[in-house]
């Protein structure tokens, strides 16, 4: 069965990767443009952002593994895990990602991947020990899901700039505490002395403006990408309240896990099934990486409804 009708295309999700990419590279041009203008030398541009940026890109996966200490499993080391991802490739017509997991009882899942070729979906031992073979089905279709939309792509991309931006925040934020380009205090004598500290001032700010912009468009794409892989993952499964029981069940879970380790996950959250909240203040809860768990519940509730009348 084609891929196109078991995993339909979402034209919102399309257009919005499009803006987002569309913005995304306005800023790039932006921030080299205002790099140059202050005189920071090109090569040390190109070498910088070429380098974190192939690493951004081709090995964003390995990163993201590393970060949430998974590992890739065989067949033979996760014969269960793999049958789930065969039959919902098979059901796709996509090819299979690398299957991973990830050692932390966090019951959670993520894919990642520059597209459907160089994937991984990667579960958490946490939701594998809580969910049955259906729901844990269900959270891996909206994975793969994902996968098929080549959102996660974009989401790497769309990353990189404000990683970026942050490095350069972090550097000139250093250089001023440890003399700047001017070599300490006595090479900032004068106007010219003074001038260089506006200009790193004035460099640090645009960083930080520059990574709230490209934050905020990650953010806006992120939240509408979950709702799209709800929606075609429980189309995919053909059963919408799967997918809503297993993300009651996994949200209810989160409670049980130690404020600690939910904190120390919390910076992954874009990529995750459903995100992790610790409890109590932290700057991460501000900003929303997921829609409302009841307006995702909602979406599949309204979903299975259409398809028992169909």
């Amino acid at each position: 069965m084609a891929i196109e009708r078991r995993i339909p295309a979402d034209r919102g999700l399309t257009f919005r990767m499009l803006t987002t990419a569309f913005f995304i590279g306005l800023l790039y041009v932006v921030v080299v443009g205002v790099l140059f203008a202050v005189g920071v030398s090109s090569i040390l541009i190109i070498v910088i952002a070429g380098a974190l940026f192939i690493a951004q890109f081709f090995f964003s996966d390995k990163i993201a593994l590393f970060s949430m200490g998974g590992h890739i499993v065989t067949p033979e080391q996760a014969p269960e895990l793999h049958a789930v991802v065969d039959r919902l490739c098979a059901l796709a017509d996509m090819p299979k990602p690398q299957v991973a997991i990830a050692n932390t009882d966090i019951p959670n899942a993520f894919a990642t991947g520059r597209n459907q070729k160089h994937a991984v979906v990667c579960a958490t031992t946490g939701i594998l020990r809580r969910l049955d073979e259906p729901e844990l089905e269900a959270v891996l279709a909206h994975e793969i899901s994902h996968v098929a939309h080549r959102d996660v792509m974009v989401m790497t991309i769309a990353s990189f700039l404000g990683i970026l931006a942050g490095l350069i925040t972090r550097v000139f934020f250093y250089m001023g505490l440890f003399g700047g380009f001017g070599g300490g205090a006595g090479g900032r004598g004068g106007r010219n002395g003074q001038n260089i500290v506006m200009i790193e001032l004035g460099i640090m700010l645009f960083s930080m403006i520059i990574y709230a912009i490209s934050f905020m468009l990650t953010m806006a794409l992120s939240r509408y990408r979950e709702l799209a892989a709800d929606r075609s993952g429980a189309i995919l499964i053909g059963r919408p309240s799967l997918l809503a029981s297993a993300l009651v069940k996994v949200s209810g879970e989160m409670a049980r896990v130690p404020t600690r380790d939910l904190r120390s996950a919390e910076h992954f959250n874009a990529f995750f099934f459903s995100p992790v909240s610790s409890r109590g203040f932290s700057v991460s809860s501000l900003f929303a990486t997921h829609p409302p768990l009841q307006k995702r519940l909602d979406q599949l509730n309204k979903l299975e409804a259409e398809m028992d009348k169909g």
